[in-house]
């Protein structure tokens, strides 16, 4: 997580994905307690800004598409550090938990570098544009908790990219950009599994803790997401992530009441 150029993250996490599924990686039971979260490495020149400062271009001309391209660039490399700091900061956990995630990262990884080839193609790299940190800070915010950080990062965060990407794909084919397109379609359709994962381990842990998932899920958007959330939402996309029809009309019913979000996860 505190490596600064994104290429050497991929190859460090690739690396570590590969071994972990070799059996050469395992939890060691003297592990010192995880250290207090802080910024994961990033290069020096990306800027990171307000959500609201971030530049909105639209896709009808190669610099926009750019743009948009580095943003979702951005969203895949955060994910990177969110899959290996759940890996690293939650213990007393199944040995399936650790799997679970190291494979998201793994998958972030190769989606950050599908993105960074389409970037590339448009005469840019990753950092040549302000992005925001809604993510990582969705991610300190839930740091001394696993339930409340399976809820809200995989459900709500990751789950946004669910609801809007199917849209984007019609805008860049709209655009002929339909090499970037395809790579949203990979990314949609593993990200439901990402989604998924944080509704298994989000109910296992509520049922570790004897709490009621639905409301415990209201209960944490109110206190956490009331600028992340807002719909439309994919519900088939959704559903096939492990959401429920009652936690979907839960989540429309909230997103009604919060109105337009100031800002999403991407």
């Amino acid at each position: 997580m505190a490596e600064a150029d994104p290429l050497r993250k991929v190859a460090l996490t690739q690396q570590y994905a590969a071994q972990f599924r070799a059996g050469q990686l395992k939890v060691r039971a003297d592990a010192p307690p995880p250290e207090p979260i802080r910024m994961p490495g990033r290069p020096s020149q990306l800027q990171l800004v307000h959500p609201r400062d971030v530049p909105r271009r639209g896709l009808g001309n190669a610099e926009g598409r750019a743009a948009f391209i580095h943003a979702i660039a951005h969203i895949e490399l955060n994910a990177i550090d969110l899959a290996w700091d759940a890996v690293y900061r939650f213990r007393g956990l199944p040995g399936s938990f650790h799997a679970d995630w190291v494979g998201v990262a793994d998958d972030e990884s190769r989606h950050f570098l599908l993105l960074h080839g389409r970037l590339q193609a448009h005469g840019h790299d990753y950092g040549d544009f302000a992005a925001h940190n809604g993510l990582w800070e969705m991610c300190e915010k839930t740091a001394h908790d696993g339930l409340s950080r399976m809820a809200l990062v995989p459900r709500v965060l990751e789950a946004r990219g669910l609801d809007v990407t199917p849209g984007m794909i019609t805008k860049l084919r709209s655009a002929n950009d339909h090499a970037t397109a395809d790579v949203l379609e990979i990314i949609l359709r593993e990200e439901v599994a990402h989604v998924a994962a944080g509704t298994r381990w989000y109910r296992w842990y509520c049922e570790r803790a004897g709490v009621e998932p639905r409301a415990r899920f209201i209960a944490l958007l109110k206190e956490y997401a009331n600028g992340f959330l807002y719909g439309p939402f994919n519900l088939e996309a959704r559903l096939l992530a492990g959401f429920e029809q009652d936690e979907l009309a839960d989540l429309i019913e909230q997103a009604g009441r919060t109105g337009p979000a100031s800002q999403s996860a991407g």
